[in-house]
């Protein structure tokens, strides 16, 4: 009776131990919830392209475990086929709720059916997608990237208002597909269109990385012999690009105006230093109201269709200010 009661004990010890030692990898389980209301959460990932992306896999991975969800984690490394393999594991693992942030808009039917066909409610976080079957998920929680491309073209216009010369642009965008980069791209141009000296003289992707911000911005200040302006769809472009002007002999803020999007704390501190002008907010901490709007959907309660977080607009003369308070 002993032995058999040592060995019960031990079972359990070693089990507290296992679901105590889960961690980070390609599709690695959080906290658990228990009794009835235990949800799983099963979580695509865009990937780890960026600080503000960090901060949002950091976001929701604390909010899982404070919330007692188990979180099923997938790094899809900015790769489409990678999401869908993720979102058709957790199709077969059976989990209460699917969540991802789509890599681009297009091309998520096929697989969002499977989901629907499991009756598995989807979760949209962060981006959205382009498919005319808005059955296929339940809500969409995340910024308004056309308004964020607005507010940045709202900057321009003030920051030249009653000056007539010519203001050359140049556009650093976001992966190509992704709804930021479409959306951020053209809120910017609804609000310049309207000022003819206002000329964009080349867009290009950066992919939303530092390197490659850089590696582009290098090329634009070899093609283009006067730039003003700079428009980056993310920090840490603006901060490649940042690397780029100063190699090049200019001053990134005065040479080159640098507007951003995003507002990681490396953009502050650059901001505070007077090398970026301004920044659009681009809140990332979206974990707790993910985790709250995944526990409503299992609830079988009505959500909104579309959550919007609440984001600023700082310029440099906030930025040092603002910059201890940065949570990212």
């Amino acid at each position: 009776m002993f032995k058999r009661a040592a060995a019960a004990l031990a079972a359990g010890a070693m089990a507290v131990v296992l679901s105590a030692c889960s961690s980070g990898g390609a599709a690695n389980d959080g906290a658990s919830g228990g009794g009835s209301d235990k949800i799983t959460i099963g979580f695509a990932q865009v990937g780890a392209e960026s600080g503000w992306r960090t901060a949002n896999t950091k976001s929701v991975q604390d909010a899982a475990k404070k919330a007692g969800v188990t979180l099923k984690f997938s790094d899809a490394q900015q790769k489409q086929e990678n999401q869908i393999k993720a979102i058709r594991s957790f199709i077969q693992q059976k989990v209460d709720i699917i969540a991802f942030s789509p890599v681009v808009e297009s091309g998520w039917d096929t697989v969002l059916k499977e989901a629907k066909a499991a009756k598995i409610p989807v979760i949209l976080t962060d981006r959205s997608v382009d498919s005319q079957d808005e059955s296929l998920y339940v809500s969409f929680l995340g910024s308004d990237f056309v308004e964020e491309g607005k507010k940045a073209g709202d900057w321009l216009v003030k920051e030249y208002a009653g000056k007539s010369d010519p203001v050359n642009i140049v556009q650093l965008e976001g992966t190509t597909g992704s709804a930021p980069a479409n959306d951020r791209k053209s809120g910017f141009a609804d609000v310049i269109k309207g000022d003819p000296k206002f000329k964009v003289l080349a867009s290009q992707t950066g992919d939303f990385t530092r390197a490659k911000g850089k590696e582009v911005m290098q090329a634009f200040l070899k093609s283009q012999p006067k730039i003003d302006v700079l428009y980056a769809h993310n920090d840490d472009m603006a901060l490649g690009a940042i690397q780029a002007i100063e190699e090049a002999g200019k001053q990134p803020g005065k040479d080159i105006k640098i507007i951003s999007i995003d507002g990681v704390k490396d953009a502050f501190t650059a901001m505070s230093q007077g090398k970026i002008n301004v920044v659009v907010e681009c809140n990332p901490l979206l974990g707790d109201q993910l985790m709250e709007l995944a526990k409503k959907v299992k609830k079988g309660e009505s959500v909104e269709r579309r959550i919007k977080t609440e984001e600023s607009v700082f310029t440099q003369d906030q930025a040092a200010a603002a910059l201890p308070t940065r949570q990212y």
